[in-house]
């Protein structure tokens, strides 16, 4: 008998439209809607897509209580076998959103959740033991080879298998009887470790990147000064679209003629935190008004020419080392000694 699945997916995979739509409530249509139909196809009959839920970015993340309640009601109409979620990707709110759903329907279903989620997205950490999440590429571009490996998962599961692999590790604590006992293992791992033989781990570390801070500037009089920030701050109307979410670029913007910010000079494009404060004074978030005095009053050398900006919310590591790799050398061009680095 062909499993019942049911597809949650945000505005815009749903066909409602992009980041003007994200506070679409959620609601539900009989069937597959967007890559859902793809996902119907490949099962090739072992499983149907009996009915989509969908709801806005913007409307899940800013309504958690209600749109939960409200999602979980319409996916449990359908009475599922399994609930697929996504793939969200790298974006930020929809992996939010993607991993919450999965969560609820683990909980309270109790049944499988089968997604597909970019690494570094910040669902993933948070609620990837609630699902099979399939890894997957940064953006919708990828989404040919997501299918078919979220397929792949789907099918075992209709099966009756418990997949193996093909999916991140939950992360789950399992109980197991080892030969011998902890000490011993531990004792074992150190000897290999002096006489540096290989060995494996029981408990691998993350890696992190560490860079070594250059030395301190003992005289900021002679310092030359740059402003990069990824709290979003751009002029106003954000000339070159920088998402608010998954940055895929980042801005250059003169300061020449700029020595204040205001609401109509500037604004926030970062959709991570509320900007009202920031479009209000954006050297809230970018301190251009006390530098230049700082500058004029002779306690900085010089200010460079731009500042350099982009969103952090969801943007992946990837994305934010290609960015400064790029204007790093022009801030090297410009012989500055200092960049103040601002967040949100």
């Amino acid at each position: 008998m062909s499993k019942r699945i049911v597809h949650y997916i945000n505005q815009f995979y749903a066909g409602i439209g992009g980041e003007d739509k994200a506070d679409t409530p959620p609601a539900k249509q009989d069937g597959f809607i967007g890559p859902g139909m793809a996902i119907n196809a490949a099962l090739g009959g072992a499983g149907e897509v009996v009915g989509t839920v969908y709801c806005g970015d913007g409307y899940f993340n800013e309504n958690l209580e209600d749109a939960t309640a409200q999602v979980l009601a319409m996916i449990k109409s359908y009475t599922p076998d399994i609930v697929v979620v996504g793939p969200g990707f790298n974006a930020g709110r929809y992996g939010m959103a993607c991993g919450a759903v999965a969560k609820l329907v683990d909980e309270h279903l109790h049944i499988p959740v089968v997604g597909g989620l970019y690494e570094e997205n910040p669902g993933l950490e948070i609620y990837k033991r609630h699902g099979y999440f399939v890894p997957v590429g940064d953006s919708a571009a990828s989404m040919r080879k997501a299918v078919p490996d979220i397929v792949a998962i789907l099918k075992q599961l209709i099966a009756g298998e418990e997949p193996a692999s093909g999916f991140f590790e939950k992360g789950l604590r399992r109980n197991y009887f080892a030969k011998t006992r902890g000490s011993r293992r531990a004792v074992d791992m150190l000897l290999k470790k002096i006489a540096n033989e290989d060995f494996l781990t029981e408990y691998p570390m993350p890696v992190f990147d560490r860079v070594a801070p250059p030395p301190a500037i003992k005289d900021m009089r002679g310092a030359r000064i740059a402003l990069v920030s990824s709290g979003g701050p751009v002029p106003k109307g954000n000339p070159d679209r920088i998402e608010s979410s998954s940055a895929s670029k980042y801005g250059t913007y003169s300061l020449a003629d700029i020595t204040d910010f205001t609401p109509d000079n500037g604004e926030a494009a970062h959709g991570g935190y509320d900007p009202v404060y920031a479009n209000l004074d954006l050297d809230r978030v970018l301190p251009v008004d006390v530098i230049k005095e700082m500058v004029n009053a002779g306690e900085i050398g010089s200010l460079h020419d731009y500042w350099y900006a982009t969103v952090g919310n969801g943007t992946s590591v990837a994305n934010s080392v290609a960015f400064a790799k790029d204007f790093a050398l022009r801030l090297k061009e410009d012989n500055v000694s200092c960049v103040i680095l601002t967040s949100t």
